[in-house]
């Protein structure tokens, strides 16, 4: 039977397993994929915590880990179009993708181009789709000076590598540790810590023209004191604060349309996901711990054997 990594209730890292399941049946207008690779983000432990997004249901127990994959297709549903078996994919697991096979519904999953390999398109889904999306939300011209807080995360890099993809100039807090990742992206380092604030004033006297924010509380409130125009003031981690802040959480599209536009940027050479570490499946726990400590540099990524 196939492997998946679960866990069996809400609660912390002991509720976590590697076990034994059926096959998926994939339904109307879903996708029977066999994982090669699954992106690991933030959002995986935090669901095991109970987390969901507004207006989502709580996933039924026990539940697979994961929230992006790439594969090839094994079996379609009924009424799909625009796919086949043996098709190269990627996108958004209907319930979970750490897992040796994931459902996809067809809104959610774009072909994989051929340049693109598997570990790399496992990357794009959440942590690149959400770049793309917050940077494509702020709408800022060529020239502007955009502050991503949390750039040496999987969603930071991608998010700086967009903003300098559209001529935007960009200032990344990270630890300092992270700071040659940081300035290999093509943005100005400031090193994280409670004293941020004055390392991005000291690069942009007159403040920024805007804030994309990865890492909410603290970070997002002083953040919020260096963008004049609070519109241009998202998070993708603070959104329990953000409007009393005046600015927004930013707002994702979920649609196969955007997995191809991050596919494309890495075919052109703009995005890298900057897979820094990939582990088996049966080394999911230490591949969600690396995420879950924060000792993450880029993307972490787990591969499953063909």
């Amino acid at each position: 039977m196939p492997q998946a990594y679960i866990f069996t209730q809400y609660g912390g890292p002991e509720t976590e397993a590697l076990v034994e399941q059926d096959r998926p049946v994939p339904g109307p207008g879903r996708l029977l994929v066999a994982v090669r690779a699954a992106g690991v983000n933030p959002v995986d432990f935090k669901q095991r915590t109970g987390y969901q997004r507004p207006g989502q249901q709580r996933r039924a127990l026990p539940a697979v880990f994961g929230n992006e994959v790439a594969g090839v297709v094994e079996e379609v549903g009924e009424g799909v179009t625009g796919f086949a078996i043996g098709d190269e994919v990627f996108g958004n697991p209907v319930a979970g993708g750490y897992a040796e096979y994931a459902l996809l519904p067809v809104e959610v999953t774009a072909h994989k181009p051929a340049g693109v390999s598997f570990t790399d398109a496992a990357a794009l889904p959440v942590a690149a789709a959400t770049a793309y999306d917050g940077v494509r939300q702020l709408g800022l011209p060529a020239g502007a000076t955009l502050l991503v807080t949390g750039a040496g995360g999987g969603v930071g890099v991608a998010a700086v590598q967009i903003a300098r993809a559209e001529g935007l100039d960009v200032i990344g807090v990270a630890s300092a540790g992270k700071k040659d990742l940081v300035e290999s992206l093509g943005a100005a380092h400031v090193p994280s810590g409670p004293d941020f604030a004055e390392g991005v004033r000291s690069l942009a006297p007159d403040g920024v023209d805007a804030v994309y924010d990865l890492v909410g509380g603290e970070v997002l409130r002083a953040a919020a004191g260096l963008v004049a125009d609070r519109t241009k003031l998202i998070t993708a981690g603070g959104k329990d604060i953000v409007a009393d802040l005046g600015g927004s959480p930013v707002v994702r599209a979920r649609t196969a349309a955007v997995l191809d536009e991050v596919a494309r940027l890495v075919v052109d050479g703009a995005l890298d996901p900057l897979v820094t570490r990939t582990f088996p499946l049966d080394e999911a726990a230490e591949a969600l711990r690396t995420v879950e400590e924060g000792h993450a540099r880029g993307k972490i990524v787990i591969e499953v054997a063909a």
